[in-house]
């Protein structure tokens, strides 16, 4: 766990020692302790502009009407300046208009264009920016939408492996922050800096007419600028790419601690968790001080800037004045534009250190739109449906091993099969329970006959087609999944329902739930179908919730069925309510049972015991207690620890529903 025994000074000194470390060999800094606490930074700052201009391909024609209105109001703003000179020339003074300004020679009209001017253009300014900004933040925020539902739709595309590793919290950050924040890149990526260059480029042609001098001092502030920006700007983007792993991170710890919070309540780790959530915090302000500190150097080095060059053009421009090279309305405009030059230089170097904390965030989301999406390497064309399907699940001498993470380099995936030479062949609407010790391979047979993964040899069958052959999607449609850890939404009961197929009306929900004898309990909630239940289903016992999750499953009208532990760590009478609600659902479909309990699957057509991700023993229950033995060591095991010898009459629904169907 980060940060655990020691404080969060602790772990930032040692962040700073690994963060100079990185900056020297030009890594980034994970939030994770350990070997993957370093990797290569991939992408330089044009690569990240060219992967959000690719982003931002539907709004293009609006990002270029906002920055054309940019354009226009920013020469709008020069012109004051203009003005200016004419105002201390020609009005205050006698000298008269240059032939280029179009304005009338006589004092008092002069005066009067001055003062009309002054006040118009920057208001006309303001009106034409402000036209092409409102249309850029409705493009912004269609924008920040499509984003997030990228990301979102690609994560949820990964492979199982992936997700899994994926803390919910540390999503939830990534979704809500880093895909919300790559938007906000169109104002401090594209139109504030558009705005600063138009007006330093035309602030430099402005003072190279007038006096090439001046733009010769201006082009001088050039190199500080670079100076500033590979000084302190390279350094920020990293650091806010480390702070917003740590945040994600501690989301990610937040939401795991409030979902597990009875554990934390049972053995008293509240303000253990506590400790753990602040510890991260001030890790993460401690980081946010120092980014904090290398973006006001910059600010602090042009508040600075800014007023030694206006005194050296006020030196400048005084000594000309005096020496009769330059008007009073020369150096007046000269001290006006060179503010014009230099804010624009300011502003592009000290917003620059705010987008750092968004390239940061485009980044990640890039990291994550690189994964491959699952099976992407395989051609998942074909599709099936209901019609066109018998059912028949075919094994052939499949060996699979579970993808691995960092660290497991040195080891070979022949050392880690959980299933070695498997075949096993199902017809249409048998009932097959799959018996083992627990970490045999059980619940991984059935991921691979759900698609979840494919297997690294041999190959899984469906009516004869190569699972990798048909189009996930299509297939899955095919399969109804009920699991002892049932994962119900925090929404209404009907939701959960429904949730199994689009469209369904009101009646189809409830003949679902009769047939999962859910409708009565439901029907004593305080609002039915209607009532909400909470997350993962809190408000709903355990033996409530799996009946939801068979009528689910009911609702979904499977083809293949997968029950996984569905009628474990439930007492007598739900147990009895789950298992007729099963015999239903089980009616003529092909059924994989998962089950430790051995009364549970004995009248199976065929029970397959599996042991070391082998298929050790295959009959029916008669047949394999005759053999006398791995079934039969377990049966007898679990007898013995049984005071009362589980009844037949509880797993002949099996039986009678295969019977019935």
């Amino acid at each position: 766990m980060i940060g655990t025994g020691r404080s969060s000074r602790a772990w930032f000194e040692e962040y700073r020692r690994k963060r100079k470390k990185a900056d020297e060999d030009d890594r980034v800094i994970g939030a994770e302790d350990g070997p993957k606490q370093g990797r290569a930074r991939s992408r330089s700052f044009w690569s990240l502009l060219a992967a959000f201009w690719r982003l931002a391909d539907a709004a293009r024609p609006i990002f270029t009407f906002a920055l054309a209105t940019r354009t226009l109001g920013t020469l709008i703003a020069l012109l004051p300046p203009v003005l200016l000179k004419a105002l201390f020339d020609s009005v205050l003074g006698t000298d008269p208009l240059p032939a280029w300004m179009p304005l009338p020679h006589d004092r008092v009209a002069l005066l009067w264009c001055v003062a009309v001017g002054l006040a118009l253009l920057p208001f006309t300014a303001t009106i034409v920016g402000l036209w092409g900004r409102w249309k850029l933040t409705k493009a912004t925020r269609i924008m920040h939408a499509a984003v997030r539902r990228r990301v979102f739709e690609h994560a949820s595309r990964l492979p199982l492996h992936r997700v899994q590793r994926l803390k919910s919290g540390g999503v939830t950050a990534l979704l809500r922050e880093d895909a919300g924040t790559v938007s906000d890149l169109t104002f401090n990526l594209f139109y504030n800096p558009w705005g600063a260059i138009v007006q330093l480029t035309g602030t430099l042609i402005i003072l190279a007419v007038v006096d090439w001098r001046m733009l010769a001092g201006g082009l001088l502030v050039l190199p500080i600028v670079w100076v500033t920006h590979r000084a302190w700007i390279a350094r920020i983007r990293p650091v806010q790419r480390d702070i917003k792993a740590v945040k994600q991170t501690t989301d990610a710890h937040a939401t795991e601690a409030f979902a597990g919070m009875r554990v934390v309540r049972a053995f008293s780790r509240e303000t253990g968790e506590a400790l753990r959530f602040t510890r991260r915090n001030h890790f993460a302000a401690r980081q946010e001080i120092l980014a904090w500190w290398w973006s006001r150097g910059i600010e602090a080095a042009w508040d600075f800037l800014i007023p030694v060059a206006t005194a050296c053009v006020v030196l400048y421009g005084g000594y000309a004045v005096l020496g009769e090279r330059l008007r009073t309305g020369d150096l007046v405009m000269f001290v006006a534009y060179v503010t014009m030059l230099l804010g624009p230089i300011a502003m592009l170097t000290t917003s620059a250190t705010s987008v750092q904390t968004q390239l940061a965030a485009l980044d990640r989301v890039l990291d994550l739109l690189a994964e491959k999406p699952e099976f992407a390497d395989e051609r998942s064309e074909r599709t099936v449906d209901r019609s066109s399907v018998a059912g028949r699940i075919t094994v052939e001498h499949v060996w699979f091993a579970y993808p691995r993470g960092a660290g497991a380099k040195g080891e070979s995936a022949e050392e880690r099969w959980v299933l070695e030479d498997v075949s096993l062949d199902v017809p249409p609407g048998s009932v097959v329970a799959l018996v083992g010790p627990s970490g045999a391979g059980k619940t991984t047979l059935c991921n691979l006959i759900a698609r979840f993964y494919d297997p690294q040899r041999g190959r899984v069958l469906l009516d004869g087609i190569d699972l990798r052959t048909i189009e996930p999607a299509s297939y899955r449609r095919l399969l109804g999944i009920v699991e002892q850890d049932v994962f119900l939404f925090d929404g209404t009961v009907a939701e959960n329902i429904a949730y199994a197929r689009r469209g369904t009306t009101r009646g189809q929900i409830v003949e679902a739930a009769r047939l999962a004898h859910a409708h009565e309990f439901v029907e004593r909630l305080e609002r039915g179908y209607d009532t909400v239940i909470g997350e993962r289903g809190v408000r709903l016992s355990g033996g409530q919730k799996q009946r939801i999750a068979i009528a689910r499953a009911v609702l979904a009208d499977p083809v293949v069925l997968i029950l996984d532990e569905a009628t474990s760590n439930l007492d007598a009478e739900s147990e009895a309510l789950i298992r007729e609600s099963l015999a239903t659902l089980m009616r003529g479909r092909t059924t994989f049972v998962i089950a430790h309990r051995l009364s549970t699957v004995r009248d199976a057509d065929r029970i397959v015991v599996i042991d070391g991700g082998r298929i050790v023993e295959e009959g029916t229950h008669d047949t394999l207690l005759a053999l006398g033995g791995r079934y039969a060591g377990f049966l007898a095991r679990q007898l013995e620890h049984a005071p009362v010898s589980p009844p037949v009459a509880d797993a002949g629904e099996i039986g009678a529903a295969r019977a019935d169907g």
